[in-house]
């Protein structure tokens, strides 16, 4: 269990929720004491998820035992947790296990692979818990950029965001609103399952003195589920493009597939059948 991290969740959490945001005025009668600090009282919290003060001041101090799945399905109702709110607090807490091949490198599913090969015209590539991209098909490489001719340093979300936004397609993630925030979701997620893999610690720590954003969003342990993104872009040779970007995450493996796709009959989506590819496909 990961007590500090787990302890500042809480704290912020319940900073974050106003008295007005709880229908509970058996619970939370109206007071006339001034509030000196944000959000809910430590003790307000506690009633709400019908523990003792003193058990959950311990939780915001690091100084508690591990909650219990009862413990933390309370707390998750008290401080009115979104889904991914709510696995990051199991997460947090102990109830999903590391994963042992901490700075290891998995191999992408062969099935992976074979989805890439099989998507023929729909730009698509694999990346990892750290956000590398580690495999991709040929129309990817012609609609964002020759990911063959990038470092495997370099073939990251993070790091193509913030080094290759003037020079790469803004198909390339990192050219839409909200992308800090939510790359800042996934590798809060992933640091939690990976906590020795330091290749990921390093990138963090890089990303968070780059983009004020993004270390305002990791600060607050803003974690949620990853959102399907539509993008108008300006591709050099396909001209101005309406299309979705879709993530999923692939079963039984720490990747995800992310696609791009356009509105079926739509011109970009026949745009996008006459990419020509830059490349044959490639992988890490």
């Amino acid at each position: 269990m990961s007590s500090q991290e787990l302890a500042d969740f809480l704290r912020r959490r319940r900073e974050s929720l106003r008295p007005e945001d709880v229908r509970a005025e058996a619970v939370l009668p109206p007071g006339r004491r001034a509030r000196r600090t944000p959000g809910l009282r430590r003790e307000e919290v506690a009633s709400l998820a019908q523990v003792s003060v003193s058990y959950y001041e311990r939780l915001e101090r690091a100084r508690a035992p591990r909650p219990s799945p009862q413990v933390l399905s309370a707390l998750a109702r008290a401080l009115q947790l979104t889904e991914a709110e709510r696995d990051h607090l199991a997460r947090l807490a102990g109830q999903v296990l590391p994963t042992e091949n901490d700075g290891a490198p998995e191999d992408v599913p062969a099935d992976a692979r074979q989805l890439l090969a099989r998507l023929d015209g729909i730009p698509a590539y694999v990346v990892n818990a750290r956000q590398d991209i580690v495999a991709w098909n040929a129309a990817a490489a012609a609609l964002i950029t020759d990911f063959s001719r990038l470092t495997p340093d370099e073939r990251n979300l993070t790091r193509i965001s913030t080094r290759f936004r003037d020079t790469l397609c803004n198909a390339a993630p990192g050219s839409e609103p909200g992308f800090s925030q939510q790359i800042a979701a996934q590798l809060r997620a992933a640091s939690v399952l990976h906590p020795s893999d330091n290749a990921l610690a390093e990138l963090i720590n890089e990303f968070a003195t780059r983009d004020p954003e993004f270390a305002s969003s990791w600060r607050n342990h803003a974690v949620r589920p990853i959102p399907g993104v539509r993008k108008n872009l300006h591709h050099p040779t396909l001209g101005e493009l309406e299309i979705d970007r879709h993530t999923l995450a692939l079963p039984g493996s720490a990747f995800s597939l992310v696609m791009y796709t356009a509105e079926a009959g739509s011109p970009s989506a026949t745009a996008l059948k006459s990419l020509r590819p830059l490349r044959s496909p490639g992988a890490e």
